[in-house]
């Protein structure tokens, strides 16, 4: 089984945090999404298996696309892919962009998924991150996918930013949990460089969150979601039951995927490739990769970093076949701590960190890297 993720690089607005690659010359995207159709059909080989079990656009903010061009680009899927078995077609989108004409548009789509970019509920710390909407409109957007039908949806909130009084993650909590979705992604904010976040906290503009405070902020998130019913089953990811994202769940599973638009990255066997073509190279057509080869060493650390974000843990048994008894107890005998501790715990061949721990779940995967 493989997944296809197709990248719309297109922003109104640029978030003061985000690192992801993205333009805002939305101009470009009717060359682009043809261009997608073209690439798509040329490198549909690079996945060995063709029976795909998702598909994701991903952004940049994939709800500037038309309905009908969303779903143009899932037949042009189906036209080269077995997609009977997809389960989950995922589009990510802006609150303020889904309109009641728009989304009775989308529900003549195939798309089953929304992913919403809420982020917080307090309309100031929304400026602060120069989201284009205020909480009210992102209720609004949930209340109008509901009343459409659509049962699968997830939102996105970001914890640990300093520099606001009230209990404004409290809120965003609270009304989060009372829309009743069925997936909440909880990130932690952080500081990239590149970023006009990065560039107030160099000059000393922004002050970021303690560790304490992170720690604390993480746990309120952990405790308040689970006595709301969600699954805490990876580090930043909360659902309900039977609800959990099939995307990227695959990812964590170390399934094949192709990825198509600028700045899509596409994995198969041992090979992972990256589109490097900027959105306007691209929209004239022009394809730049890079790859590299991953060692039987890289994919090991690969299979433990992605296991342990998740409460499904590592498979010692699946260690020992894919890579070797020796590799087997050297996994066995680096996580004898972390077990000791409590921060890990085991079950049978399964070990994995506990997720009250999630938010140091890097020191444990840096640990057991070989």
């Amino acid at each position: 089984m493989a997944t296809l993720y197709l990248h719309i690089p297109f922003c109104k607005r640029i978030c003061s945090y985000c690192d992801f690659y993205k333009v805002g010359a939305i101009e470009l995207l009717p060359k682009v999404i043809g261009v997608m159709h073209r690439e798509m059909e040329e490198r549909a080989n690079y996945i060995e298996d063709k029976h795909l079990t998702s598909i994701y656009f991903g952004g940049g903010t994939p709800s500037l696309l038309k309905p009908q061009e969303i779903e143009a680009l899932i037949s042009r899927a189906e036209s080269l892919f077995d997609i009977s078995g997809v389960q989950e077609i995922t589009i990510e989108a802006n609150p303020d962009d889904l309109t009641d004409e728009y989304v009775a548009a989308l529900r003549d789509t195939r798309v089953n998924r929304l992913s919403l970019g809420i982020q917080s509920f307090d309309d100031r710390v929304l400026k602060f991150m120069n989201r284009r909407h205020t909480a009210s409109e992102a209720e609004l957007a949930v209340e109008r996918l509901h009343r459409a039908g659509i049962d699968n949806i997830s939102i996105d909130l970001i914890f640990g930013v300093a520099g606001f009084e009230g209990d404004h993650l409290g809120e965003s909590l609270r009304r989060a949990v009372a829309l009743d979705v069925e997936h909440i992604s909880a990130y932690h904010l952080t500081i990239e460089e590149r970023t006009r976040l990065g560039l107030l906290t160099r000059k000393g503009e922004y002050q970021p969150i303690s560790d304490e405070e992170s720690e604390s902020e993480f746990l309120r998130v952990h405790h308040t979601l689970l006595d709301a019913g969600y699954d805490h089953y990876e580090v930043s990811n909360f659902a309900k039951p039977g609800r959990y994202a099939k995307h990227n769940s695959a990812y964590w599973q170390g399934v094949e995927y192709l990825g198509i638009g600028a700045g899509a990255h596409s994995f198969s066997r041992d090979n992972r490739t990256w589109c490097t073509s900027s959105a306007k190279e691209y929209a004239e057509g022009t394809f730049r990769y890079e790859e590299e080869h991953l060692t039987p060493d890289d994919k090991l650390n690969e299979y433990i970093m992605v296991s342990l974000r998740t409460s499904r843990g590592v498979d010692l048994q699946h260690i020992e076949e894919s890579f070797g008894r020796r590799r087997r107890e050297e996994i066995e005998r680096g996580v004898e701590r972390w077990l000791d501790s409590g921060i890990m715990q085991r079950k049978e061949d399964k070990v994995f960190v506990v997720s009250e721990h999630f938010l140091i779940s890097d020191a444990v995967i840096e640990s057991l890297f070989v």
